[in-house]
């Protein structure tokens, strides 16, 4: 069975996307309509545009969406599901990949989270940190320690886990983290807290949003970040993508969730690879485990 995999904020390259404009008439249509749909020409920023343009939340999120649900259209008949699943901001371009979503409604509720999480951005500045070496366990416990609002935001694999949270609380953590002994502690350049209760006022816009949005019963289940569960239930699919803003991305069990059901390929579309790495890495780390008992 193969799984089809969708990048989230962090994967974006300046560029991105020129190629498949340049090359397909299929994806210089889909990017035209982009440009009308967001009132704005993003392929500007994304194929000529500087590093500094591409980081902004309200660009950065609509353009690895664009990068990600065109390159699954060009691949056309190659592009066959059996399960999908993206991190983070990824999980809209999984749901227009197995048509729960229009592009149209997948591109406008990107761009609508994304305003709605840069407004929470500069409502309270935050930030974000990768703490690789230590056991999830005691990274939660440490956090629960710290009298500031920083939580865990993203479980990407066994030993890999980002915080999230206000600037005093996620450089506490971090110094606590180092102290303990942590393999490296990595500030991450982002534009706020992902993740974590400071998205609370963008949860609510985006909920709105979603209400507005007509979902379809999707070509194959989503496996949704905020449970690592498999899902076809719209309903159920809307109130996960509005409860995904304030919770962690659990990528690791997704992982272990998708190759339980029987994923043997997995696929990343769109920017990058390191989704695809993480599940590989998580499903040789299951085989290993398995071979003890063996």
């Amino acid at each position: 069975m193969k799984a089809y995999v969708f990048p989230g904020q962090g994967a974006q390259f300046v560029g991105m996307g020129k190629d498949l404009y340049e090359k397909s008439a299929l994806a210089k249509e889909l990017f035209t309509k982009a440009n009308q749909v967001l009132k704005f020409n993003i392929t500007d920023m994304m194929f000529d545009g500087t590093e500094e343009d591409l980081r902004q939340t309200k660009v950065t999120q609509p353009a690895i969406f664009l990068h990600s649900v065109i390159l699954s259209r060009v691949l056309g008949d190659d592009f066959k599901p059996d399960m999908v699943a993206g991190h983070s901001l990824g999980e809209f371009s999984a749901l227009v990949s197995n048509k729960t979503l229009s592009f149209e409604d997948g591109l406008r509720l990107v761009s609508k989270r994304a305003m709605a999480m840069q407004k929470a951005c500069e409502v309270e500045p935050s930030t974000m940190a990768a703490i690789l070496g230590m056991d999830d366990e005691i990274v939660e416990k440490t956090l629960i320690s710290i009298d500031e609002i920083v939580v865990p935001a993203n479980y990407n694999a066994p030993g890999q886990l980002v915080i999230s949270g206000s600037i005093k609380g996620v450089e506490l953590a971090c110094e606590k983290f180092t102290e303990m002994g942590a393999r490296r502690v990595i500030p991450l350049k982002v534009g706020g807290a992902f993740h974590s209760p400071l998205m609370e006022p963008a949860g609510t816009e985006l909920a709105r949003a979603i209400k507005e949005t007509k979902f379809k019963k999707g070509i194959c289940p989503i496996y949704q970040n905020v449970t690592g569960q498999s899902v076809t239930d719209p309903e159920i699919i809307k109130k996960n993508l509005v409860s995904q803003l304030t919770s962690p991305v659990r990528w690791a069990q997704i992982s272990k969730n998708m190759i339980a059901d029987g994923a043997t390929e997995v696929v990343e579309v769109g920017p990058g690879t390191v989704l695809q790495g993480l599940v590989r890495k998580i499903k040789r780390d299951i085989n290993a485990y398995s071979a003890v008992f063996e």
